[in-house]
């Protein structure tokens, strides 16, 4: 059997004149391991046959088709699909990842000495000056776990190949139909034109659908070969070992501050655990470090991002992606700085927090998409002062006092963020009008429980002055839409729905014109009311959509309704967004809690949310991201965690082990909405999708921190499990203080 053999991707030089190959937006990268498939060689009919013989295990199958190139089926099947080096021999799990990358750890490739997958580097201003001229410094070393994001529905795909017109149909649960599309007809060797994907309503995805998976490809090929419609769907232990993971991350941070606790100058070295492949490149990293200034002012910072190979389950983006780490080492840092220093935590937070104007500020840093970062979010320190109003901290501290003197923990926990949302590269739309007067709005974007029909359909009513149900919205297919990025990284309304107004504008502009060369009069002199084009001055002179669409579908032969028309049939427009730089969102939660000694379980009381995506389009969506994206944080914060042992194979694989948070765990986010219109886009939207879920974790670890201050506990880890808690409750006791 002929083994082809992997990619030569050692040298950045190299890696960036390859056209298959996307290098990420940073600075340096070194050792970049990425087996994407869509980026992949096109299968070799041999190996596939050869590896679907029923002989063969079904993780080798995946195992050599995840790689780009074929493992010799007689090589050694390793228990975990994921879990081992692609070899097939054997190596030890070390969880520390940094002691991953010294010399003589045991390699994961063999092709990528010391374990780097890549190190993402940025910089702005001199950090080092500061650190030099004897500033005091507040160092401190935090922690995030893996986790896993279990969507309700697991990952499926389906697909059939029709003979007569030659074309692959797949139907997908991904959240990038066109990435999906675009790396079939690459891998099959097929036109693009010839493959079609479809999303039809999807259970959930929050970012691990984003990746082009081996699955999708095996069942494509299938159907090519059997001429049969083949259908597979995960099942919940494959969601756990086969489906990305993320969060796992180890901070080395130190600041630079001045007596009043303002940071002149931090650093940052982390290490970011991508498993044993990075089949979203280097992309958490690059948003973590381009996130680790946070809503602060902070002119001089290096932040140093290394992804380690380890033997564990591929990382990927899940909900956040990389901001969750940025956010909890920020604030904890904050709240070291404020320790240190003995002052107030909240002063601290005041002290660095940004004051934007009415123009973005450039931070100095690399936008993790590539180009210049600029921040143009709302203040946040209005939303600070808000929170506090609400939560009246001194009524607080009076209950806490009488909580501990009856044997009851009280925290509370107050965290600042910022997101960088409603990036490019674009988004298309196109507005229909149909000859009966209803409007078919179409987009490259796919759903999975967003509500973009409900949005998509009042942008455009809103625009077209005619009611939503009129209205049909289409996502997710790529034969109806050709181009599209995906549905990812809180963009969607910004983007997406920014093409379907300017769209929508496109078409009430064009039927302005028509109805103006059908009457022989200016535009000036039209009036829109509710979808219907009337002549001012002129009662009972007026012609609805319907008309007008049937007219410009007929094209009458007449110049002025030519021109009008532009030269094109229809009363239709298609348009893109192109987003320059992203638009941030911001805002402040706090939580108060109560922690519970005997079982280690923490109750959160109270959950306040303060935030400001600019304008609102659907309060009701919105409020529901928020819900959803905390009851994840919630989980991310005190029970989920995915536990190897030392050989790295998964111990959580089941939901019996892997805990995730029910209704009774998540509390009812109280939401005060704040509405700053962002001046990137038409609709005056910043994203939503993640705030929800960004500060949870910072804002529990203060929370439980506040609690447990009689025992004296540091939170340096998360998550804060019942076990651990219950071990530091052990402890105390130990020491005899209880």
């Amino acid at each position: 059997m002929d083994v082809a053999a992997p990619l030569p991707l050692q040298d950045l030089a190299r890696l960036q004149s390859d056209p298959r190959f996307v290098v990420e937006s940073i600075q340096s990268m070194d050792n970049l391991h990425m087996p994407l498939n869509e980026l992949q060689e096109p299968l070799k009919d041999v190996r596939v046959r050869q590896a679907l013989n029923y002989a063969v295990d079904k993780e080798a199958i995946v195992r050599s088709i995840y790689l780009g190139y074929a493992t010799p089926l007689d090589s050694p099947i390793t228990p975990t699909v994921w879990g081992y080096a692609h070899t097939g021999d054997h190596y030890p799990y070390d969880p520390d990842k940094a002691r991953a990358l010294l010399p003589g750890a045991p390699m994961v490739h063999p092709e990528c000495p010391g374990n780097l997958a890549g190190l993402v580097v940025q910089e702005t201003g001199k950090p080092d000056r500061y650190f030099r001229e004897g500033a005091l410094v507040v160092r401190g070393r935090w922690r995030m776990a893996r986790g896993s994001a279990q969507p309700m529905e697991t990952r499926g795909a389906a697909a059939l190949w029709d003979k007569g017109t030659r074309t692959l149909t797949v139907w997908s649960s991904t959240q990038v139909p066109h990435r999906v599309r675009s790396g079939l007809a690459r891998m099959l060797d097929l036109p693009e034109a010839q493959v079609v994907v479809r999303v039809p309503d999807v259970g959930g995805g929050f970012g691990p659908k984003t990746v082009f998976y081996p699955e999708e490809v095996l069942v494509a090929w299938l159907a090519l070969r059997t001429g049969r419609h083949v259908h597979w769907v995960e099942d919940r232990r494959e969601t756990f070992i086969a489906t990305v993971h993320e969060r796992d991350q180890i901070h080395e941070v130190e600041a630079a501050v001045t007596p009043e606790g303002r940071i002149l100058a931090l650093r940052d070295r982390f290490w970011h655990d991508t498993g044993a492949y990075c089949p979203g490149g280097l992309g958490v990293v690059s948003i973590t470090a381009a996130s680790m200034l946070g809503p602060y002012r902070i002119e001089h910072a290096r932040i140093e991002g290394y992804g380690v190979y380890t033997n564990l389950v591929p990382v990927s983006a899940y909900r956040g992606a990389g901001r969750p780490q940025a956010t909890f080492v920020l604030e904890r840092l904050m709240d070291a700085v404020a320790d240190q220093l003995r002052l107030d935590r909240l002063e601290v937070r005041r002290r660095n927090l940004a004051r934007p104007g009415p123009r973005a500020v450039r931070t100095g840093l690399v936008q993790w998409q590539g180009g210049a970062q600029f921040y143009d979010g709302p203040a946040v320190e209005p939303m600070l002062d808000q929170a506090l109003r609400e939560l009246d901290l001194h009524a607080f501290r009076r209950e806490q006092e009488r909580a501990l003197a009856s044997g009851r923990y009280l925290g509370v926990g107050i965290a600042c963020y910022a997101e960088d949302t409603g990036g490019g590269p674009f988004e298309g739309a196109t507005v229909r009008v149909e000859a009966s007067g209803n409007v078919t709005v179409v987009t490259g974007t796919s759903a999975q429980g967003q509500g973009h029909e409900t949005v998509f359909a009042q942008i455009c009513a809103d625009r077209l002055g005619i009611p939503p149900e009129r209205i049909t919205i289409r996502t997710g297919d790529t034969g109806a839409f050709y181009q599209g990025i995906g549905t990812m990284a809180s963009r969607i309304g910004v983007v997406a729905g920014s093409a379907v107004a300017d769209a929508a504008d496109a078409v009430r502009a064009r039927a302005l014109r028509l109805a103006a060369a059908l009457w022989e009069v200016s535009v000036d002199d039209l009036v829109w009311d509710q979808g219907v084009v009337k002549l001012a001055g002129v009662p009972g002179r007026q012609v609805d959509l319907a008309t007008l669409a049937r007219v410009a579908g007929g094209m009458p032969e007449s110049d002025a309704v030519r021109q009008a028309l532009d030269g094109e049939p229809g009363l239709e427009a298609t348009r893109f967004c192109t987003p320059v730089h992203s638009t941030w969102a911001a805002g402040v939660h706090a939580a108060v809690v109560e922690v519970v000694p005997d079982t280690g379980f923490v109750k959160v009381l109270r959950y306040l949310v303060v935030h400001d995506c600019g304008r609102l389009i659907n309060p009701m969506i919105v409020d529901g991201q928020v819900q959803g994206a905390l009851a994840q944080g919630i989980g991310g914060a005190l029970y989920e965690r995915l536990v190897f042992d030392r050989t790295g194979q998964l111990l959580t694989a089941t939901l019996m082990d892997y805990l995730l948070p029910t209704a009774s765990e998540v509390p009812g986010a109280e939401i005060r909405h704040v509405e700053t219109p962002s001046a990137t886009n038409a609709l005056g939207a910043r994203g939503a999708g993640e705030g929800g879920i960004i500060p949870v974790n910072a804002v529990i670890a203060q929370a439980v921190e506040d609690a447990l201050r009689p025992l004296g506990v540091q939170v340096d880890a998360m998550p804060l499990t019942p076990d651990l808690i219950r071990q530091w409750f052990a402890n105390f006791s130990a020491r005899g203080d209880a």
